[in-house]
């Protein structure tokens, strides 16, 4: 009989010692349960207006912070083609392309080193494995991107933050909630980490604001975005990535003579000055400008 009783108090002892916090962690590895989810559908135009001018404030400052001494990786995700038709967009997956070719072609990231995930392969399972894979290898001095373009959506989730109101990104088969986002990129060693959200309530991603990571959104907490056949993109992507970065237009501090040094603020600045109908948004935790 004692040692039954020994048993049982031991197996309670287990069970009080496993945190209701390590159950939290494995559920946000599924997606959410959310009763009351409003989708807020990024906007097509039918031809850009003029941009409306410089921005009062800037996020560049003119100087390099810490360049990258290690890997790179990054996950890019677009979805423009969501199951049905009634939610379909145009050029998300054109969006996730220019950033691939700007992160190829102008930062030196390796293919090898980058998930390219577009519309029925960008599935919550799929982001989540390669946020997994990356997290599996980066280090310290490391640099890691995250970019979504496609829907947005809100609804209160119990995603591990205290938010009146959760954000989330609107994958092909799912949501991914802010505060899931954050869980997910939590245990990271690098301390560079660059998020690209052009997606509407974008500006809600600020949850995922830590020492040494940039945030760029392409509209306010509670914004609409946008996308254009003249264009061929987003609204945001085009001027962030397709004219700030692989054209060059954002590069108004020539920080590295001879060499495409066009930092992620300058092309936020490059593109919030050219955006119309939406304003970007930007938290940045990065010492000085980050060149990716």
């Amino acid at each position: 009989m004692k040692k039954v009783l020994v048993l049982l108090l031991t197996i309670c002892l287990v069970l009080v010692l496993i945190t209701p916090a390590a159950f939290a962690k494995s559920d946000q590895d599924k997606p959410l349960q959310a009763s009351d989810v409003e989708l807020v559908k990024k906007l097509t135009l039918k031809g850009p207006k003029a941009p409306k001018g410089k921005p009062a404030a800037q996020a560049a400052t003119g100087v390099l912070g810490a360049q990258c001494t290690g890997t790179k990786y990054a996950v890019i995700v677009g979805v423009s083609d969501y199951p049905g038709t009634v939610n379909d967009l145009e050029y998300c997956d054109d969006d996730a392309q220019d950033i691939y070719n700007a992160l190829t072609t102008v930062y030196g990231y390796s293919p090898a080193n980058i998930h390219l995930l577009t519309d029925s392969g960008a599935t919550f399972n799929a982001i989540r494995s390669a946020i997994t894979d990356i997290d599996s290898v980066e280090q310290a001095g490391d640099e890691v991107l995250f970019f979504f373009s496609g829907h947005g959506a809100k609804d209160k989730v119990d995603d591990g933050d205290k938010e009146a109101m959760d954000e989330s990104i609107v994958v092909y088969d799912n949501y991914i909630w802010d505060g899931q986002l954050r869980a997910w990129f939590s245990g990271f060693a690098t301390s560079r980490i660059i998020f690209i959200f052009d997606s509407c309530l974008s500006g809600g991603m600020t949850d995922l604001k830590a020492d040494g990571r940039v945030i760029a959104m392409a509209c306010s907490e509670s914004g609409l975005s946008y996308e254009d056949a003249v264009w061929g993109n987003g609204q945001f992507t085009y001027y962030f990535a397709d004219r700030g970065m692989l054209a060059g237009l954002a590069d108004k501090y020539d920080n590295l003579p001879a060499v495409a040094d066009v930092t992620v603020e300058e092309a936020f600045d490059y593109a919030k000055a050219n955006c119309v109908s939406q304003t970007p948004t930007i938290s940045d935790s990065f010492a000085k400008d980050l060149l990716p």
